[in-house]
């Protein structure tokens, strides 16, 4: 009696597992150099990695820390499209000016105190035209203070596994304990580029602030590469005395997309002239090779005391990851559940854990694994017949 007790409180109180330790896609820093790179830039400190799997294709002291300039300003943008994609601001809200925001000096468009502009036009006005006063502004905005920020950069550096980094300000002008290095900048772009807008935001090309006004502002982009290399779509410049000229680059390819970080430059020409080297490199060696698209079912979850007793785990974007042109193109697959029971209600798009692609049984890449539709709680009339039909099969398999 006591053993059949013990079957029916564990149907109705079932835990839901522990989670897999397993580490979110886009975390921490990209994997080992495989083979030998033969491109040589004239950067102190670079890399080139595949965007989907962090995997490094090219590097040159990439560990180095130093001042990255307006680079900063990509964990800048990430923090408010963050905002944005989490329903915290919207695009029409107004941001305003402060003195602070007004004495900033370098690019900017003359931010007025307080002067006000959508959250929109600030946000071309830092991608498109790097201006350090709507930086400040939209910091002061989405932190509450300029101080409240720069700590929230610093926590997503952290999350990110960005452990040779720290942020002192969101311009990215000359400060000592503002740094960063090529690797952990092509985390952040790895990061970055998923987040929706960014690139709509990196790939812009002009943008008018104040338009028909005496006080407009024609906003053109520094990032020249955007005009002449196929499949370029961003990601930012940056320049001070202290950082030289650097760069973070993204271009796609038939569904391989490459990301390129060069930092201390001495002209804007060689900054652009390396970018361009390591994307050659890269698309010249390596091909996209499609895992699963966007909506693929991969598993199945069960769901405890939900209307329905299982949902489908789908792949929650297109997923493809960079192989050698030559050599070995086979990719398998292993799908990592965080758990392998949920209880209801499973909201449609809820994370339930990772389809891993491997090659030799080495990781290549991996994304995200979701629910692929609600599962509302359970009526009791529905739980019950559950509760039954699992106290039945527990029992008859006891025997």
């Amino acid at each position: 009696m006591q053993r059949f007790v013990a079957l029916i409180l564990a149907v109705i109180l079932g835990s839901v597992g522990t989670a897999a330790s397993a580490a979110p896609a886009g975390a921490g820093h990209p994997s080992p150099v495989d083979q030998t790179a033969t491109v040589k830039v004239e950067a102190p400190s670079a890399i080139l990695v595949e965007a989907g799997s962090g995997k490094v294709l090219f590097a040159k002291s990439a560990d180095r820390k130093q001042p990255i300039a307006s680079l900063t300003k990509i964990m800048t943008m990430v923090l408010a499209l963050e905002a944005l994609r989490d329903g915290k601001v919207k695009l029409t809200d107004l941001v305003t000016g402060s003195a602070l925001a007004k004495s900033m000096g370098g690019t900017q468009i003359w931010l007025e105190e307080g002067e006000q502009f959508s959250l929109k036009d600030m946000l071309y006005a830092i991608g498109v035209g790097s201006a350090n006063d709507c930086a400040v502004a939209v910091a002061e905005y989405l932190g509450g203070s300029f101080e409240g920020f720069v700590a929230a950069m610093n926590r997503k550096a952290k999350e990110l596994g960005m452990n040779n980094t720290h942020f002192s300000n969101p311009t990215g002008l000359d400060d000592a304990d503002n740094y960063s290095t090529a690797a952990d900048l092509a985390t952040l772009c790895r990061y970055a580029v998923t987040l929706p807008m960014f690139l709509e935001l990196s790939s812009a090309w002009e943008y008018w602030v104040r338009k028909g006004t005496p006080k407009e502002v024609w906003l053109t982009t520094f990032n020249k590469l955007l005009k002449f290399y196929p499949g370029y779509d961003g990601i930012k410049t940056g320049f001070t005395d202290q950082a030289g000229y650097c760069l973070a680059s993204t271009a796609k390819r038939g569904g391989l997309r490459l990301i390129a970080v060069v930092l201390g430059e001495p002209t804007p020409q060689s900054r652009s002239a390396d970018v361009v080297k390591l994307l050659d490199y890269g698309f010249r060696l390596y091909e996209a090779v499609e895992v699963a698209k966007a909506g693929t079912v991969v598993g199945q979850v069960e769901v405890l005391r939900g209307h329905e007793p299982q949902v489908e785990a789908v792949v929650s974007e297109d997923f493809h990851v960079a192989v050698p042109r030559v050599g070995e193109k086979k990719v398998a697959t292993e799908l990592r559940l965080d758990r392998h029971r949920v209880n209801a209600p499973v909201r449609k798009g809820q994370a339930l854990g990772v389809l891993v692609a491997l090659q030799k049984g080495r990781e290549v890449g991996r994304v995200g694994v979701v629910a692929a539709r609600d599962v509302p709680a359970g009526s009791w009339y529905r739980l019950f017949g559950q509760m039954t039909r699992a106290i039945l099969r527990a029992f008859l398999g006891a025997r």
